[in-house]
């Protein structure tokens, strides 16, 4: 289980700009497994709305068939409620739909959540998404938008080991200053080079500073 409470993703302040534009379509997070996608859309839903309704499509099986009848957006809500027990609000509920490569037409539903239910806040993810179109399912283009989620940056790797004054100096080009600390900025990213960005393995290293761990 990752513990990603301590980490800061700059990902976060696109999900924000996204919840509030009136223009707004169902967001498609993409990205490699393990980059953090269900955390930061959990953490996400959890603090900027009242309700979440989170289906994962790989484990809720009797969904598998839940697009390939038909679009009737209502179908596909009172399908939720059924399963999360969350009645979804507009405006007050986050519906995550995750690892929806998993589900036939599940892209393509996304576009009639768009063009009949616009005003709800809608966030598909999955994994390898654009390799894992179903065949005979068509791609909803210009009906949802992305956003690409990859490793913790340096720079949030610096704020994940409580280096965030580093990282202000840093942003700052205090060149001065930061030459000052050269020696602490080259350990840093030596530390970075090897541990990486995923954030299991950072959040392993910051917990028990074991290289064989990591």
């Amino acid at each position: 289980m990752i513990n990603c409470n301590f980490m800061e993703r700059t990902a976060y302040e696109a999900l924000l700009n996204w919840k509030n534009n009136p223009r707004r379509k169902p967001l498609v997070i993409k990205g490699a497994r393990q980059v953090g996608k269900t955390w930061l859309m959990k953490e996400f839903g959890k603090n900027e709305f009242e309700s979440v309704a989170y289906i994962n499509f790989e484990k809720v099986t009797q969904l598998a068939d839940l697009f390939e009848s038909d679009f009737d957006v209502q179908r596909i809500l009172r399908s939720i409620q059924l399963v999360t027990n969350i009645i979804p609000q507009v405006g007050k509920t986050l519906i995550i739909f995750d690892e929806i490569q998993s589900v036939k037409r599940g892209l393509l539903a996304l576009k009639y959540f768009y063009e009949d239910v616009p005003l709800y806040h809608i966030i598909a993810a999955g994994s390898l998404l654009g390799l894992s179109i179903h065949k005979d399912d068509s791609f909803p283009v210009g009906k949802v938008d992305f956003l690409n989620l990859y490793p913790l940056s340096f720079s949030e790797f610096l704020k994940a080991m409580g280096k965030a004054a580093l990282l202000d100096t840093l942003k700052s080009k205090d060149w001065p200053l930061i030459k000052a600390f050269k020696g602490q900025y080259i350990d840093l990213l030596k530390q970075y080079y090897y541990v990486g960005g995923m954030p299991e393995v950072v959040d392993s290293y910051i917990r028990n500073s074991d290289y064989m761990e990591v």
